[in-house]
């Protein structure tokens, strides 16, 4: 049947034979002595007692085998419509369901049943980038808990685990539906406790590293949803991603790619005021300064850095309040308005109007937005204005945050999206 796996314009034959239903039957067959190799087919027409004498997993590795070459991305593109055909029996046998329960009764320390296992899983890859809508679906039909089983398990670090959160972050990117169930699996928990290695210890190798950007980018897809925003500050996510910037190793990067989703939005009040209270004003401002050497080495860009710093910053000083909103003000204050002016200096100077925009378009609009926002905000508590002594324009910077309120995006209402934009309408007019 492998031979077929070449030609998908024959998928349909499968499907009208009932071929799926049988190989999906084979995945949880209750008869434990059916046998267990590839070509076992053959040797059980052989020597029926010596197929009955194999390891009873084995069958469904060899389903797993077969489906896993049907579903193949490549071979799914070449025949668009025999693809639909195999994707929807499939789904139709609740394959999934199937594949999880398969995975339960293998045995990794066994090399052909791990290589079940990564099989399994790459079968779910395929589908889910031939059909991405399926996720929600994978990810409630026990796909969720498997994964998050396996990724905290206290086993060396392989090649399995590497795919088990590479499938994660897949179904967790721009899907709500699965962000809510692994919240309610504790699942942040989960993926805080697995980057607390990365605090103080860089990834041994590059395949390690890539499972440490993985989880990340999972726990940055989850914190678009407000519940998990709680979560993730009962769990002292704020005070894991301080300690990763402090310690400066390759995991600073991406702990401040999570801090910018944790704190921005309206949703992001509590985790903002919570920062200031552990002293993360003492972490961020440093940043804010100057992007380190460590990170251009890592390949994190100026702009990719400034960006989330910037935003975080931003997050601050629109949903801090009292006296949290004062400790941050008077960081720029420091120094003889050091923080401020070196800011200023970097985006708005005594150029000419048209390199000024040259400029902008060079340094990034969002983040340019960002930093005119901030002093927008710190002139509004009346912090001296820096930026005349600069001998920058007012009118620019008016500009450009009108252009901002404009388009302005984050919150989930169209009531919050206009009271915001009337909010930066009254600073602007104190400016």
């Amino acid at each position: 049947m492998h031979v077929i796996a070449t030609m998908p314009d024959l998928y349909h034959l499968l499907v009208e034979l009932n071929a799926i239903q049988s190989l999906l039957g084979l995945l949880s067959h209750e008869n434990t002595d059916i046998l267990s190799h590839r070509y076992g087919l053959y040797q059980w027409e052989m020597d029926t007692r010596v197929a009955m004498s194999l390891a009873p997993s084995h069958i469904a590795i060899a389903v797993v085998d077969l489906l896993q070459e049907l579903s193949d991305i490549d071979t799914l593109h070449e025949s668009e419509e025999g693809a639909e055909v195999l994707i929807d029996a499939l789904l139709e046998g609740q394959v999934v369901a199937l594949l999880v329960q398969n995975m339960e009764r293998l045995d990794e320390q066994v090399k052909e049943e791990a290589d079940g296992v990564y099989n399994t899983l790459a079968i779910i890859e395929n589908m889910a980038e031939f059909r991405p809508d399926l996720c929600t679906e994978a990810a409630q039909q026990g796909l969720m808990v498997w994964l998050l089983k396996r990724i905290k398990a206290k086993v060396p670090f392989d090649a399995n685990k590497l795919y088990c959160s590479e499938i994660l972050a897949i179904l967790l990117q721009n899907n709500d539906g699965t962000r809510e169930l692994l919240g309610e699996l504790d699942g942040i928990d989960v993926l805080l406790q697995q980057l607390s290695v990365f605090k103080r210890h860089n990834p041994a190798t590059v395949e390690e590293q890539e499972m440490m950007e993985n989880l990340f980018d999972s726990l940055c897809s989850c914190l678009m949803l407000g519940a998990n925003r709680d979560r993730f500050l009962k769990g002292e996510g704020l005070q894991l991603m301080n300690l990763m910037l402090r310690e400066k190793k390759m995991s600073r990067t991406s702990a401040l790619k999570v801090l910018d989703h944790g704190m921005i939005g309206p949703e992001g009040s509590d985790n903002c005021h919570k920062f200031v209270d552990i002293l993360g004003l003492r972490t961020i401002f440093p940043l804010f300064m100057k992007t380190p050497k460590k990170m251009r080495k890592a390949g994190v860009s100026d702009k990719e850095h400034e960006e989330h710093v910037c935003s975080i910053i931003a997050s601050m000083l629109r949903n801090l309040k009292a006296q949290q909103r004062s400790r941050l003000l008077n960081k720029f204050t420091e120094n003889d308005c050091e923080k401020d002016m070196v800011r200023r200096g970097e985006i708005i100077d005594d150029t000419m109007e048209d390199e000024f925009y040259l400029r902008r378009l060079d340094a990034g609009l969002f983040v340019l937005q960002l930093l005119c926002y901030i002093m927008v905000e710190i002139s509004s508590a009346g912090i001296p204005q820096i930026l005349n002594l600069r001998g920058g324009s007012v009118k620019v910077v008016r500009h450009i945050m009108r252009e901002y309120a404009e388009n302005i995006g984050d919150g989930k209402s169209e009531e919050f999206r206009e009271s915001e934009q009337k909010r930066i309408m009254d600073l602007l007019e104190n400016f």
